[in-house]
């Protein structure tokens, strides 16, 4: 095994031995589960994000323009809801979302990258 496989089997052993109980509330959620969601995703900086979609104008800014797939018709991302965008994106680096551009795009956008994109893209009306 290398080493780095060996940490993170041990870091996940070790985070998994302190989880506190799934204690259901009255809702039926745990609010453990919740907690953790909200405090692991990364806040959108719209400043940053603007500066990282300068590539995404090139299809996505440009009025009825058609890529070189006929039958996919570029969507409008700006005023889109943060969260869409977000998942869209997390999407299309995991392959379960098809575009070959897109896929590409995804692949090389961090976490925090993301949350930026969102917030930056969820901003314009």
């Amino acid at each position: 095994m290398r080493p780095l496989t060996i940490a993170a089997s041990l870091a996940l052993a070790t985070a998994i031995a302190f989880v506190p109980s799934r204690a259901e509330d009255d809702a039926g959620t745990s609010p453990t589960t919740e907690a953790t969601a909200a405090a692991s995703a990364p806040m959108g900086d719209a400043e940053k994000g603007r500066m990282l979609t300068y590539t995404c104008q090139g299809c996505h800014g440009i009025t009825g323009y058609k890529n070189a797939y006929p039958s996919y018709k570029v969507p409008k991302i700006g005023g889109q809801s943060e969260e869409y965008l977000a998942n869209a994106l997390r999407e299309y680096q995991k392959g379960t979302r098809k575009h070959p551009t897109m896929e590409a795009q995804a692949q090389s956008f961090s976490d925090q990258d993301i949350a930026d994109i969102a917030t930056f893209l969820s901003s314009i009306k």
